[in-house]
């Protein structure tokens, strides 16, 4: 059991560091995007540097409070949230947000764990470099969670996630002992992978505080267009043509049901859509290419294959940048629309490429033996990550469904095991998840996962009850 983080402890603990560091949590430290939890906790400590945070974690570790990392407070598995046992102290490491160098001849970009991903995106391209990591919440999110949650978003299919793109990590170990990685190396094989192994850890065994991200060129032209397709088999035959022709250029490959257009339709009809019947399924073709290349002849031409295979029987090509955002915006808004409507259940999955088009046939199937429901099923067909997200039917809410809840994710959870995939895609286990990691878990990660826990975090301080059940 941990020690709350009480007034006298917030007394000592300010008393160690510089004025306005310690103070009581404010209401958004408390809450989460999706409204479903309520978190607590007895201090926020704000630092502004890494001597500072390896202070606020050895005094933490040696009195036996516990520490929530906390970012931007966008993530949606309750990672950032403790809703019952003895106050935490939250680490929010908003202030900690300074690019502290670009080396654009090497390709690399060191940002503290606070700076917002928009921002670290912006003095990319102000040193005419990439960074793609992108995701709906990049003005808010920070790199730390990002970092922390090994964050996807529309780009993994060329780029990878927040572990393909970050070379180094600075982080603060459990003990209060600072771990000094941000080299920017491409290669270091010099023992155990450190970096890899907190990427992901979602502040269970550190707190992230700095990192060396690995930068790319900016496309010299860029396009897209939007494909009605048969199904989600012929997206990816569709895919599979646009890898081919598009040679590495293929930046994202998004797959989106009718569901979510109606569903802004219903909500935001301001939302300007391209198809005045919307098609059962479409996919969003993203382009990145040498200036030798025209993105517009390129998605032409996978269409025109794709017509000629029976795959597709509409299509949308950007003809300008600002067309090109309003396919993006679209597809952007889909969770925000979600979140309107009211989710019974969401879900962030991952399957084997050739398993997608199985599990989308059989899930409606399983799920009619407990009740009738609307599915919005969209997402990163690319790298084979959906977002399988259960809605009420018309006149019905969430609350009425409350009680089906558990129901709903066990059959889905269920159906993305029997088929080799994953329950968290790019979210992470959080809180939400932490049942769902040990019914379908590997025995033997598990244990090795807890053995990692135990040394690095004897005392159990950091994120308790995040990732391994406690």
């Amino acid at each position: 059991m941990h020690a709350p983080a009480d007034e006298s402890f917030a007394r000592t603990l300010a008393a160690n560091l510089p004025a306005g560091t310690v103070s009581h949590p404010e209401p958004r430290h408390l809450e989460e995007p999706r409204g479903r939890y309520q978190g607590e906790a007895g201090v926020l400590a704000r630092p502004r540097t890494t001597d500072e945070v390896a202070r606020i974690v050895r005094a933490c570790g040696d009195a036996g409070v516990a520490i929530i990392p906390y970012g931007g407070g966008t993530g949606l598995v309750g990672g950032q949230i403790v809703e019952r046992g003895p106050a935490p102290l939250i680490l929010s490491l908003e202030r900690m947000n300074a690019i502290r160098a670009v080396h654009a001849e090497e390709y690399v970009l060191i940002a503290e764990a606070g700076a917002v991903l928009a921002d670290v995106q912006a003095a990319a391209r102000e040193a005419d470099r990439l960074f793609p990591l992108s995701l709906a919440s990049e003005g808010t999110a920070r790199m730390g969670g990002l970092l922390a949650t090994n964050a996807g978003g529309v780009g993994v299919l060329r780029y990878g996630n927040a572990r393909e793109l970050c070379l180094g990590i600075e982080a603060v170990l459990p003990d209060g002992s600072v771990l000094h990685g941000l080299k920017r190396l491409r290669k270091d094989n010099t023992g155990y992978d450190l970096r890899n192994l907190l990427i992901g850890a979602e502040g269970t065994l550190g707190v992230i505080t700095a990192a060396s991200l690995r930068l790319h060129p900016i496309p010299a032209r860029e396009g897209a267009a939007l494909m009605a397709v048969e199904g989600p088999e012929a997206a990816l035959e569709l895919l599979a043509i646009a890898q081919t022709q598009a040679a590495g250029g293929v930046s994202a490959f998004e797959l989106i049901h009718r569901q979510g257009p109606d569903f802004l339709a219903e909500t935001m009809p301001e939302i300007r859509q391209p198809f005045a019947e919307p098609p059962e399924w479409m996919v969003l073709v993203d382009l990145g290419l040498p200036a030798a290349l025209d993105p517009a002849e390129a998605l032409e031409a996978i269409f025109a294959e794709g017509a000629e295979r029976g795959l597709v029987s509409d299509g949308v090509v950007a003809q300008s940048q600002g067309q090109r955002a309003d396919f993006w915006h679209l597809r952007e808004t889909i969770p925000e629309a979600n979140r309107r409507i009211g989710a019974v259940s969401n879900h962030d999955i991952s399957l084997p490429l050739g398993k997608v088009a199985e599990f989308i046939a059989t899930a409606p199937r399983r799920l009619a033996r407990i009740g009738a429901f609307r599915i919005n099923c969209f997402g990163h067909l690319g790298d084979g990550n959906l977002h399988y997200n259960v809605f009420p039917m018309p006149g019905r809410s969430r609350a009425d469904h409350e009680n089906q809840r558990d129901d709903i994710k066990l059959c889905l959870h269920d159906l993305v095991d029997e088929l080799g995939g994953s329950v968290s895609a790019e979210h992470g286990i959080g809180r939400l998840k932490v049942a769902d990691l040990e019914r379908y878990g590997d025995p033997a990660k598990l244990a090795a996962m807890r053995a990692i826990k135990n040394a690095l975090d004897p005392k159990g301080v950091m994120n308790p009850g995040a990732v391994l059940a406690v």
